[in-house]
């Protein structure tokens, strides 16, 4: 219902503020170009959706690789103690919990064409246990927002992005990176836990902790002391293996299993262009919703607005021209990017 009031706000904002451009400023193209930002952001949409078919169609297969060797359930049933703290609705060692730290996994290693794929067959999979089909679970609104703080510890694909677009030192966010999304991630799940009145002083979820803080620690503390071009080469380099690797131990497991292996990738692949298909209204609905609100001048209306209150607060404003971008997420990684 939320996204519904949302995606109309968009449209009556954007026509209000261009009705207002037309007769006060005289701007008597701007219902033009909001009309070709629908039809551009329409298609920007299907490249979108188009570039994830064969994503999804690979990890898909991947996975379903896993499924039928039992790995997934295997790593189902050894992250159970903890995974069942933070999702206590979802019964001990069902596959679904698999499915949730190989998105995370991919996640934490910054490969979002991975992730992706991975978190949309795990999202399906609670909606499965959902009760209630018309109204997200407690455990997919857990998933959903360890998913949208996105803990990062090697922010591979936005390494690349800044190469790209010539940034002298790519790899300067990395710290940054690590310490915002961890602190995000950690904020989150605290504030989900209260809500849900989940208890988080156990055991497992303290070792974890623990775990995490030391392991980010070292990481910190190897990256101060090498060069920012050895950080590049051997972030990037780490990660591949781990990605690669766990393809390896799939099909490696399939065939130790004796199952065909091929048959299952394709089994896997078919659902992984149904799901690319399946998201393409709503990427459609959003891209085209938000290209219409920032098109009409109203995006640039509100981050000017928050830009003035926050120097007002004497607080840094370098940060208001990322916020398109930090909205954008919420709503859609790949549109984000």
């Amino acid at each position: 219902m939320v996204l519904n009031y949302i995606w109309i706000a968009f449209f009556v904002i954007a026509f209000i503020i261009a009705l207002i451009k037309v007769i006060f400023l005289g701007d008597t193209e701007i219902f033009t170009a909001i009309m070709n930002s629908t039809f551009d952001s329409s298609k920007t949409a299907f490249e979108i959706s188009l570039g994830l078919t064969g994503v999804l169609a690979l990890w898909l297969g991947i996975m379903k690789i896993g499924e039928n060797s039992g790995l997934i359930n295997a790593l189902a049933r050894f992250l159970s103690p903890v995974l069942c703290r933070l999702f206590p609705d979802i019964p001990k060692g069902h596959p679904v919990l698999g499915s949730i730290f190989m998105n995370m996994s991919a996640n934490m290693l910054g490969l979002d064409n991975a992730a992706t794929p991975l978190g949309l067959k795990a999202m399906k999979e609670l909606q499965e246990l959902n009760p209630k089909k018309d109204t997200a679970s407690n455990p997919m609104i857990m998933f959903l927002v360890i998913n949208t703080s996105g803990l990062i510890i090697i922010p591979i694909s936005i390494m690349v992005y800044r190469a790209q677009m010539g940034a002298a030192q790519p790899t300067d966010v990395f710290i940054p990176i690590l310490l915002s999304t961890f602190i995000s991630t950690l904020v989150g799940v605290i504030a989900v836990s209260i809500a849900q009145k989940i208890n988080l002083i156990n055991k497992p979820i303290l070792i974890l902790m623990g775990v995490i803080c030391l392991f980010f620690s070292g990481l910190i503390y190897l990256f101060l002391n090498i060069s920012r071009e050895e950080m590049g080469t051997y972030s990037t380099l780490i990660a591949n293996i781990l990605l690669f690797g766990v393809i390896i131990l799939f099909i490696l497991t399939g065939v130790r299993k004796k199952i065909n292996v091929y048959d299952s990738f394709v089994e896997g692949a078919k659902e992984g262009f149904t799901t690319a298909v399946r998201i393409i209204p709503y990427l459609v609905a959003f891209l085209v919703g938000i290209a219409v609100f920032r098109t009409s001048g109203a995006m640039d209306f509100l981050v000017g607005g928050i830009g003035y209150v926050v120097d007002l607060c004497g607080v840094d404003t370098s940060f208001v021209g990322a916020l398109p971008t930090a909205l954008m997420k919420s709503l859609s990684g790949s549109g984000a990017n």
